[in-house]
């Protein structure tokens, strides 16, 4: 009897081995089947959000694949590794798109991604994600409303500090009411942003072929 019970035993647990072997070699199959299909489809999300924001005039280089990775920064709102897109037009560097997030959302975190021209100016700002309240919040994002719109053209040298928060606040951007806390933190980081490329200007606009120019580096408070 024990003999029989350790031998369906012994059987169980092969069965379970094949399946879980089984199940392993289909999902590794279907990562390697898929695998470019998938990153195809993500380079062209990223290269169709990036295109709202730097005119395609801007650029003639493979904007998604011309990249440069930013280590942890306070003022792009990141506690990784983040990467800057580069823009370049007959080889010499015409914008930067930043990956940027607003840490102080009304639900929580805020991912931008912020276009600069090499003079400083904002090319435009879009919302990648975040949980802010349907119907309320969410006015930041487009199509919901036009009002991400008004940081294009905007610089650090248009601005002064004091103007880079919501009217309410006694800045130069709008806001919707009952929805302050939104737009404020949104005006917080694209201002974080500008003063970023202000900083690290000759590393985020440096040739490639350049390698005089040094790496990127938070400044020590």
């Amino acid at each position: 009897m024990r003999r029989t019970m350790a031998k369906a035993s012994f059987h169980a647990a092969l069965n379970l081995l094949f399946f879980a072997v089984l199940a392993t070699l289909v999902l590794a199959s279907t990562y390697y089947l898929t695998r470019d299909r998938i990153a195809s489809s993500v380079e062209k999300e990223k290269l169709q959000l990036i295109a709202q924001i730097v005119p395609p005039q801007l650029y003639d280089n493979a904007i998604v694949q011309d990249t440069l990775q930013l280590p942890p920064s306070e003022l792009l709102g990141t506690n990784e590794t983040s990467i800057a897109y580069l823009a370049r037009l007959k080889g010499e560097p015409s914008a930067v798109v930043l990956q940027v997030i607003a840490p102080d959302g009304y639900s929580g975190k805020i991912a931008l991604i912020v276009a600069l021209r090499s003079n400083g100016e904002i090319s435009g700002v879009r919302v990648v994600s975040h949980r802010e309240t349907p119907g309320l919040g969410d006015y930041i994002e487009l199509p919901k409303g036009p009002w991400i719109r008004g940081f294009d053209g905007q610089s650090l040298a248009k601005l002064k500090k004091t103007d880079w928060k919501v009217k309410k606040d006694g800045g130069s951007f709008d806001y919707r009411a009952g929805a302050t806390i939104t737009p404020r933190a949104v005006v917080k980081a694209v201002h974080k942003a500008a003063r970023y490329f202000e900083q690290h200007r000759a590393v985020l606009l440096a040739h490639p072929a350049d390698t005089s120019v040094p790496t990127v580096k938070e400044k020590t408070k």
